[in-house]
């Protein structure tokens, strides 16, 4: 079996696969303060009680965002599981031709999307991951990271209107059924959901030019995929998301372990 973890801003997503199947799937909040000792317990009870024996994991492979907790986790793997983990980092095998300045920015979350998408969906694509931040990547028909955008997310837009303003509250991200409200709460919603829907609409749109100057293709042929936990919120009011995956991040490191097995036993330099 192997075991897949996510470490995003806000939380870490892990899936435990069986050849290519995904058995099980968990989510836990990211906390810098954990130990080695925490992390592997509780994913440890996080497995036995859905049924899955934690010695039966032969590999392992994470993608963080996070660089303070990835030495965590690695100890984790050694010391709970007896293996060093496969890290989405320089070196590893994507499929993919990143053209971006210096390929190191990329963020790790980014490649494994890119990577499931252009494998799952192929043709030009847009990736969306609506998180903690929501980031925009560009995936030519011949596997190419042309590049993409990031923004704050919408969590991260309230937090900061909270934390930032002294009237102002923290509020839930609930569609509030119209665009001009007559109270503060609804009217945060307003600005928060709405606004994003639009910033989605308009970045879309200026991304499909683009590519299809560069690419030579129809803007319409550009399928645009959504992932994140606000995607289904934002999809219900725009019409440029053409697909849902709500697994695309663990899916994706499924696929890299694939193209990257024995990695842990040796790392690599940059290919």
């Amino acid at each position: 079996m192997l075991l897949a973890i996510d470490v995003g801003n806000t939380n870490v997503v892990l899936g435990v696969y069986e050849n290519k199947k995904l058995l099980e799937s968990w989510r836990m909040a990211t906390d810098n303060k954990r130990s080695a000792d925490e992390y592997g317990t509780i994913i440890d009870m996080m497995m036995r009680h859905d049924g899955i024996d934690p010695s039966e994991i032969k590999d392992i492979i994470i993608s963080s965002v996070v660089p303070s907790l990835l030495f965590t986790l690695e100890h984790m793997c050694l010391k709970f599981y007896g293996m060093n983990p496969i890290v989405v980092e320089t070196g590893i095998k994507t499929g993919l031709k990143i053209k971006y300045d210096d390929p190191r920015q990329v963020g790790s979350d980014r490649i494994v999307n890119s990577v499931a998408a252009h494998q799952r969906y192929g043709g030009n694509l847009i990736v969306i991951d609506f998180g903690t931040a929501t980031t925009f990547c560009c995936v030519s028909a011949d596997g190419s990271f042309l590049g993409g955008a990031i923004a704050p997310g919408m969590k991260t837009s309230a937090a900061a209107l909270f934390e930032h303003t002294a009237k102002l509250p923290n509020v839930d991200l609930e569609l509030p059924g119209k665009f001009i409200c007559k109270n503060t709460s609804e009217g945060m919603q307003s600005g928060l959901i709405y606004g994003h829907m639009g910033f989605t609409e308009h970045m879309v749109a200026g991304m499909k030019k683009e590519m299809a100057a560069e690419m030579g293709c129809d803007p319409s042929e550009i399928k645009v995929i959504a992932t994140g936990g606000m995607a289904t919120m934002v999809e219900s009011g725009v019409s440029c998301i053409d697909v849902i995956d709500r697994r695309l991040t663990l899916d994706g490191l499924q696929m890299l372990y694939e193209r990257n097995k024995g990695l842990n036993k040796k790392r690599v330099l940059q290919d």
